[in-house]
């Protein structure tokens, strides 16, 4: 299993409560941002593109556990930007293990192995590690070469020392399903607990809009790189989310089950949507027209998206809502399975006799103008590679 029962529990026990107090709109992770600088600019990442002045604020601690407190969400999504780069991210973290929130902190782990003494091992702390596949393919997304070596030595260092580790794993258009799944082989020998994966969202920020997933190409990437599975491979995720990617079932979105405080406040409607925001959480859930998001409103901006941040929280609903899909659920993590699939093992095998190999190409182009601020924070933050 790729999520210990102890946190298992916790969300269980919580979602149940929900329930029980007949609440239809509630939490289950809080994407806390407490930056949005980073030290890789990402042709498909759309939280940077900011100014200066945005790029240089950060939360304070007491901002952070007031957030956290005022959602009551049982984990906590520390995403950026790169938090490794907040100055107190220590005091942050801290903070949140002496909370018992499960903590996810995301990072590209350039920084892990110099940052990790601040931090102590704990069943509340996860660091969640975003490699977009194998070496050569990594390295291209993210627009730095050697990107993957770094991190993955981080990854090994932060394993050595007995804290959680996944990794997140973003997919686009024209991702070879082969050289994805040699990828999982490789992160179950180095020792990750799991991995998490979701298609890419097309940000209207990104530099790079060509290589984002329809919910047809979605389907079929996610159906042909799961099937027929490994049963060593291990994912930190809901089985029932992994297979609405696959095709085998079909969610509405959940688009306040994760989300999001940062610089700004709380942002409406959800992580990947900026359209407006609240001055506290339950104005958040009182005053955002969710009517208007998620595939079946009709909302353009939400027409492709089956993101993690939007449907794995329509999963886990799922799984505590209806006998069958508790039942499917139990079945999945306790049992696993392989998915077998003839059409899926078909399209692998043809993957590999006409394209081995093949990167993604995201077309980074020059348009992009970083403010020289930035590209000195960035130039001092990063390790030479």
């Amino acid at each position: 299993m790729g999520v210990p029962i102890s946190q298992m529990w916790t969300v269980a026990r919580y979602v149940l409560t929900q329930k029980l107090k007949g609440k239809k709109r509630y939490p289950l992770v809080l994407m806390l941002e407490p930056l949005f600088r980073c030290n890789l600019a990402c042709a498909g990442c759309g939280k940077i593109q900011y100014p200066a002045h945005i790029l240089k604020q950060n939360l304070t601690p007491e901002q952070c556990f007031s957030a956290v407190e005022e959602c009551g969400a049982p984990m906590v999504s520390i995403p950026g930007g790169e938090p490794l780069l907040h100055p107190q991210i220590k005091e942050i973290v801290e903070g949140l293990v002496a909370r018992r929130k499960y903590i996810y902190l995301c990072t590209n782990a350039l920084l892990l192995k110099e940052k990790i003494d601040l931090f102590k091992p704990s069943k509340y702390l996860t660091f969640s590690v975003h490699l977009d596949g194998e070496k050569e393919h990594h390295d291209f997304s993210v627009c730095r070469e050697g990107g993957f070596d770094i991190a993955l030595e981080g990854i090994k260092e932060a394993v050595k020392r007995g804290f959680r580790v996944t990794t997140n794993t973003t997919l686009f258009d024209g991702t070879d399903p082969v050289s994805v799944r040699r990828f999982f082989d490789q992160m179950m020998e180095v020792g990750v607990e799991g991995m998490m994966l979701s298609p890419g969202y097309s940000y209207e920020k990104a530099p790079d809009q060509e290589h984002f997933l329809g919910r047809a190409k979605t389907r079929t990437l996610f159906g042909t790189i799961l099937s027929n599975r490994n049963k060593k491979w291990r994912f930190n995720q809901s089985p029932l989310f992994l297979e609405f990617l696959m095709g085998r079932r079909s969610y509405v979105c959940t688009p306040w089950g994760m989300p999001t405080y940062n610089v700004f406040g709380w942002q409406k409607p959800c992580y990947l949507l900026q359209d407006g925001y609240a001055d506290t959480f339950s104005e958040l859930l009182s005053q955002t027209q969710w009517e208007k998001y998620g595939a079946e409103s009709g909302n353009s901006k939400c027409a492709n998206c089956m993101v993690h941040s939007g449907y794995e929280a329509s999963a886990v609903d799922d799984t505590f809502g209806s006998l069958r899909g508790f039942l499917a659920t139990v079945r999945a993590t306790v049992f696993g399975g392989t998915y077998a699939n003839a059409s899926a093992l078909e399209a692998l095998e043809q993957t590999v006799e006409s394209r081995p190999g093949r990167l993604v190409e995201l077309k980074v182009t020059a348009t992009r103008r970083v403010p020289r601020e930035t590209a000195d924070a960035q130039d001092m933050s990063s390790p030479q590679s």
